[in-house]
Formats: C-alpha cells, sequence, structure tokens
C-alpha cells in the first residue's frame, strides 16, 4: 500500500532540500531578481503564465513537436535499424555515412533547416527526429543482432515465416535493447525541440524562454526550464511504464 509512496519519497525530499538551499542562497547573496529569483517569485510567475493560458498554449506546441519528433525518429531508426542488422553489406555502405551525420551538431545545421522547411512545426520535428535518430538506431541494431543463434534455428526447425521470426522472436528477444534506447531518444527529444524553437519560433517554450531573456524577466526563463525538466520526466517516465508492461517476463515477482 505504501509502496508507491516509498519510491517517490527520496525524490521529494530532493526537490524539498534543493528548494531551501535555493531559497537560502538568495537570502545569502541579495542578488536581485533578474539574477536570481526566490522560488516564491518563480512560482507566481508560473501561476500567473498558467491563469492567463500562455503557459499551456506553449507547452502544448512544444509537446506537439516532442511526441511527432520522437515518432518520426523511432519509426526511421527502427526500420534503418533493422536493415543494417541484417545485412553486412548494407552497413558497410551507410555506416560511414551515420557516423559522419553525428559529427556535425544539430545545432549548426538548425537554421538550415528553418530556413528549408520554414518555421512552422516542420522544421522542429525534423531537428527533434534528427537528434533522436542515431541512439535508437544503434540500440536497434545491437538488439537484433543480440538474438541467439541457437533461437533462429529452433524458428526454421519449425518452418517459422519470415513475419513470425520478426514477431515472435526478434522483437520480444531485442525489446529490451530497444527500449533503452527509446529512453535516450524521449529525453533527446526535448532537447531536439528547443533548439529549433531557440533558432527560429513564434511559439513553445523555447520561445518563452527567448522572451523572459530579452524582457529580463528571469522567473519566466526558470518557469519554462522547469516546464521543459517535467515534460523530459515524463517521456522518460513512459518509457519506463512501457517497460514494465512489456518486459514483465523479465522479473515476474513484480
Amino acid at each position: 500500500m505504501f509502496k508507491p509512496f516509498q519510491n517517490i519519497f527520496p525524490a521529494i525530499l530532493s526537490i524539498v532540500f534543493a528548494v531551501l538551499a535555493w531559497q537560502f542562497t538568495v537570502q545569502v547573496t541579495q542578488l536581485p531578481r533578474f539574477i536570481l529569483p526566490a522560488p516564491v517569485d518563480v512560482w507566481s510567475r508560473f501561476l500567473k503564465a498558467l491563469s492567463d493560458g500562455s503557459l499551456i498554449y506553449h507547452t502544448g506546441i512544444t509537446l506537439a513537436e516532442i511526441v511527432l519528433g520522437l515518432l518520426a525518429g523511432i519509426t526511421f531508426a527502427t526500420v534503418t535499424g533493422y536493415a543494417l542488422a541484417k545485412s553486412r553489406a548494407l552497413e558497410k555502405v551507410l555506416s560511414p555515412y551515420l557516423v559522419a551525420s553525428q559529427a556535425i551538431p544539430v545545432v549548426a545545421i538548425a537554421p538550415l533547416l528553418v530556413i528549408w522547411l520554414g518555421d512552422g512545426i516542420l522544421s522542429k520535428v525534423v531537428i527533434c527526429a534528427l537528434i533522436v535518430y542515431f541512439p535508437v538506431l544503434v540500440n536497434t541494431v545491437v538488439g537484433v543482432r543480440a538474438v541467439p543463434t541457437a533461437l533462429y534455428d529452433l524458428m526454421h526447425s519449425i518452418r517459422a515465416t519470415r513475419g513470425q521470426i520478426l514477431l515472435k522472436l526478434e522483437l520480444p528477444a531485442s525489446l529490451p535493447i530497444l527500449l533503452g534506447g527509446l529512453r535516450i531518444g524521449a529525453t533527446l527529444s526535448v532537447i531536439g525541440a528547443i533548439v529549433g524553437e531557440l533558432v527560429d519560433a513564434e511559439q513553445g517554450l523555447g520561445f518563452l524562454l527567448q522572451l523572459g531573456d530579452f524582457q529580463y524577466d528571469t522567473s519566466m526563463v526558470f518557469v519554462a526550464v522547469f516546464m521543459l525538466i517535467a515534460l523530459a520526466l515524463s517521456m522518460y517516465g513512459v518509457v519506463t511504464l512501457l517497460e514494465r508492461k512489456f518486459l514483465k517476463w523479465q522479473n515476474p515477482s513484480r
């Protein structure tokens, strides 16, 4: 009955200590609000942005970019990763390009993507998908190749079709590694959306960050940052729930 509370109690306690340390730092340093606002100032700004609807609106825009970018990145990464895992020749051809693409920071090409795709939601979704793509791709390749050869022999011995091997063997066997890559991608997707919004946007949490910076409204900057943290934790939590649902066979005692 009290197990869920016991699991989250350390996190709640650490948050309380962090807020107290923050308030103590403000009182000791006596820094002006536009440099370091107090927790109560940030909370008041949060309530104001929440009441006028601006926070909900801009958070919804960023969340839509994150979800669409994450879905697009996962889809292309898993398809490409499966193809690379099954074909060594294709891996030799594409690997240099894939690795080279990771040497270029997405921040550097984000302005080009905004110019090519426009300043709407499409460019942010593409930027988000690009950041998610590589870690999910690598985990897909590793996960599929980690399937034991003996299990393939067993499936062939019972004359399983290619689709049955994929759904009954490769997907369940590689799912733990795939979901591990999805954890990374879920958190990186938030970074991708914000990078796109910081380049050029008139809506979203990235826009609120820039607006607060230009107006010296540091409390608004803190509110936007905390909302981004909340989104990242939410995406990570969704993946964790998926792991608990689909990987029960790893720990039957749960």
